[in-house]
């Protein structure tokens, strides 16, 4: 298992985080914002400043979206496109927009189905554009 990890393609990894990480940046504040603020119930509060968990968490967590799928993909040779994004979708679909949308079931979440709406969205393109580029030769 650590040699599949030492043999990663990180300069992909790394452009691929770049680029999911960016996407959730205009996603959530210039694409879907006011849905996205409605789904959370604050669509009348003013913003705040994130303070810096809500920024680097969710990287962290790209991150490790990102190495597993690059792990999961050598492990099973997929090299080509049309397989990284069939891979990308299962992905997608059956782990994060799955998780997403358990994440929020919970009271806490006014417009749950809202919420997992947007955000499974997200995480399926960027799984699917991330697919895409962890398959390149860089």
């Amino acid at each position: 298992m650590l040699q599949i990890i030492f043999n990663l393609n990180w300069i992909a990894i790394g452009l691929a985080f770049l680029v999911y990480f960016f996407l959730g940046y205009i996603w959530f504040t210039v694409l879907f914002a006011k849905p996205y603020r409605f789904s959370l119930g604050k669509e009348n509060e003013t913003q705040e400043p994130l303070a810096p968990i809500f920024i680097i968490g969710p990287g962290i967590c790209t991150l490790f979206n990102l190495v597993t799928t690059a792990v999961l993909f050598s492990a099973l040779q997929i090299n080509q496109m049309a397989d990284a994004l069939r891979w990308g979708s299962l992905i997608g679909i059956g782990y994060l927009a799955a998780n997403t949308f358990t994440i929020a079931i919970n009271p806490n979440i006014p417009r749950p189905i809202l919420y997992g709406i947007i955000s499974s969205a997200y995480h399926l393109v960027g799984i699917n554009i991330a697919s895409f580029l962890l398959i390149q030769n860089f």
